[in-house]
């Protein structure tokens, strides 16, 4: 049988989560107070789905997400459902410019597998049914590396790094063949971790000097991706935190670009440049160009409503075509309108208008 590839990403695309409606706020505080059941919860996020994806399609969109509407958290959902994780309530969040998180993590409990009933894996075949043949439904997940930030693994269960390791990609490597078996042919790996290796006062760590921690998470997704069939199209996202409009941290591309950008064997960089938190263009020189990734400029901010310049958009991609030629490009916002639950500061109406634009500019600034 002959294999359909998906050409992702596509010229416009976006990161993945969606700002939560009003009901689907009000469903989940509901059914955390234990008003209504998991199947009621889950009928009115079928319903939101269903209403988004029908958005999605009707401004011109190829891909369409699911707006991660039944998690809370873009990345804790997913990994607290894998084997040898439980999520926890730390004495304090994560703190991001001007305000902490609210305190919700996850910690190492036992020896790490993938769970062949992660939830997960339903949510997406559901979701793909919604969709039908009107687009490509994708599916995010947070990177591997998101597993190797320091105070996760537990050295009483995983004395030895290696280890670890090791049963990290294979966890992975099960995960991408639980949704390949699914249907999914568009992935996306969410990656703060390998995004704060430019900060240039790392925290949160192993041990490490900075290139072997570059070197490592190489290691870890490439390794993950080894066998990974040639329809699944998988691309990286990276970003420097998104919560409630504020960020957590700044830094160029400059530090990993040598290795991450020459030599991570994914299929597209969605890459933060909606400020001067991300630094030039120049790290993308580092990208191959024959057959390298594409890359997708986050050009667009989704922490603010407000619509960017159109003069400037086609200037900065001007100037990214002097590192990467313009076949290559293609555009989205910086990163998701709700990294968690409680959303960015912006409307609905706005954050619709802003994926238009998007939609609208690629055709008139890429196309061939």
């Amino acid at each position: 049988m002959t294999k359909t590839l998906v050409k992702a990403p596509f010229k416009a695309d976006h990161v993945g989560s969606l700002l939560r409606p009003e009901s689907l706020q009000q469903a989940r505080e509901e059914f955390k107070a234990g008003k209504i059941s998991l199947e009621e919860l889950r009928r009115v996020q079928t319903r939101e789905i269903k209403r988004i994806v029908e958005k999605q399609v009707e401004i011109g969109l190829e891909a369409v997400t699911d707006g991660e509407f039944r998690r809370s958290w873009w990345h804790i959902d997913f990994i607290e459902n894998l084997n040898g994780f439980e999520g926890f309530v730390p004495e304090r969040g994560i703190q991001f410019a001007g305000l902490e998180t609210e305190p919700y993590d996850v910690r190492n409990v036992g020896k790490i597998s993938f769970n062949q009933d992660h939830p997960f894996v339903q949510d997406f075949i559901e979701f793909k049914e919604i969709v039908g043949d009107r687009a490509v439904p994708k599916q995010t997940i947070p990177s591997p590396n998101q597993l190797f930030h320091a105070g996760i693994r537990n050295p009483e269960v995983y004395p030895n790094l290696k280890d670890y390791v090791n049963d990290v990609i294979q966890a992975y490597r099960d995960a991408l063949k639980a949704f390949y078996d699914a249907g999914c042919r568009y992935l996306q790996f969410d990656d703060v971790y390998i995004a704060g290796l430019n900060a240039e006062d790392l925290f949160a760590y192993e041990k490490l000097s900075r290139e072997e921690l570059i070197d490592l998470a190489l290691h870890v997704v490439n390794s993950v991706l080894e066998d990974k069939p040639e329809d699944l199209v998988i691309t990286t996202h990276l970003c420097r935190g998104n919560y409630r409009s504020t960020w957590a941290f700044e830094g160029s591309y400059a530090h990993i670009a040598p290795t991450l950008f020459a030599k991570e064997k994914v299929d597209g960089f969605f890459l933060e440049y909606d400020d001067d938190r991300s630094g030039d263009f120049k790290p993308l020189r580092f990208i191959p160009n024959d057959d390298g990734p594409q890359v997708v400029l986050g050009l667009f901010t989704s922490k603010f409503g407000e619509l960017e310049d159109k003069a400037l958009i086609k200037a900065r991609v001007e100037e990214a075509t002097q590192f990467v030629p313009k076949e290559k490009i293609c555009l989205s916002p910086q990163c998701g309108f709700a990294s968690t639950h409680h959303g960015n500061k912006l409307t609905e109406e706005q954050q619709w208008d802003k994926l238009k634009y998007i939609v609208d500019l690629s055709k008139e600034l890429l196309s061939e």
